[in-house]
């Protein structure tokens, strides 16, 4: 029988796993960006109000708070709009390879965000994700639209992160994603109502598109967010930022497998993500190192 560490980390596997055939069911989705997006946040929605209604959690939160919600659910719902955009002009490895920078994003903008100096290893380390970006941008030149839509993606996802970091341990996670998710939603559907989107063909989904996005903000969304936070109480936060780096490479290998030949991609192509997935783990490692450090320093 396993034990609860072993459990845990098992169940940490499964979802980074999760949120790597979240990109595979972008491509199999055939609708445009902004409608999938639009789906998956209001389903998500959804799951998640249903959720809180079980455990009967308090929604209130400080009106500062909330509009700090309002303005992260805007900037979660463009992540996943220009993500999803990626993989349609693109493909699924080329967008999750150039979402993996990131990393270093929030490795920039964290000093200016809580004002502390810069760390020499991660801009050495930057310099080496934009050569591996250089060497992806020069042996896949017809991608250079995913590419760039894919570094916007991850540019979001780091401001998202910044501003969402005290939220979270500050308020529950569900109610966060709660006004998260459906702040995003509110900004999608004023932008859709301006531009006339919601037209009969919006509402005119395949059932094997209902299928897959239910898929998609279920499991993919709603489940993966909920019991991620449970399942980082039992685990180091070294290791659960190892594993997470593991989301490119099991959405790669996941894409191959089901996608085909479309994923198929030049040796340079592996070289150039390599050399960004090798450096976004190498960060983690040294950060984790320099704080444990810090912590038995401060214990003495």
């Amino acid at each position: 029988m396993l034990n609860d560490k072993l459990r845990n980390y098992l169940h940490l596997h499964f979802i980074v796993f999760i949120w790597g055939f979240t990109a595979v069911l972008g491509a199999l989705i055939s609708i445009d960006a902004i409608p999938l997006v639009w789906y998956r946040m209001g389903l998500a929605v959804f799951f998640v109000g249903i959720y809180l209604a079980w455990k009967r959690f308090d929604l209130r939160v400080p009106r500062r708070a909330m509009w700090t919600m309002i303005l992260a659910g805007g900037a979660i719902a463009l992540h996943w709009i220009t993500f999803f955009m990626a993989i349609k002009v693109s493909n699924v490895s080329v967008t999750l390879a150039t979402v993996s920078t990131g990393a270093f994003f929030t490795a920039i903008l964290e000093p200016l965000w809580y004002r502390r100096k810069f760390i020499w290893y991660e801009t050495l380390f930057g310099l080496v994700v934009i050569l591996g970006l250089a060497v992806i941008f020069r042996v896949e030149t017809q991608y250079v639209n995913g590419i760039l839509l894919a570094l916007l993606s991850a540019l979001l996802a780091a401001v998202f992160s910044l501003i969402n970091g005290k939220l979270a341990q500050q308020y529950r996670p569900s109610v966060v994603s709660l006004y998260e998710l459906g702040s995003g939603v509110l900004f999608i559907t004023f932008y859709l109502l301006f531009r006339g989107g919601f037209t009969h063909e919006f509402f005119k989904l395949s059932t094997n598109d209902w299928l897959l996005l239910l898929l998609l903000a279920s499991v993919c969304t709603a489940y993966a967010f909920i019991v991620s936070v449970k399942v980082m109480k039992f685990i180091s936060p070294y290791t659960v930022m190892l594993t997470i780096n593991l989301e490119p490479v099991y959405g790669i290998i996941l894409a191959f497998l089901i996608l085909g030949a479309d994923e198929k991609m030049s040796g340079g192509f592996y070289f150039g993500a390599l050399l960004i997935l090798g450096t976004v783990v190498a960060n983690g490692v040294l950060k984790n190192s320099h704080k444990r450090k810090g912590a038995i320093q401060r214990a003495e």
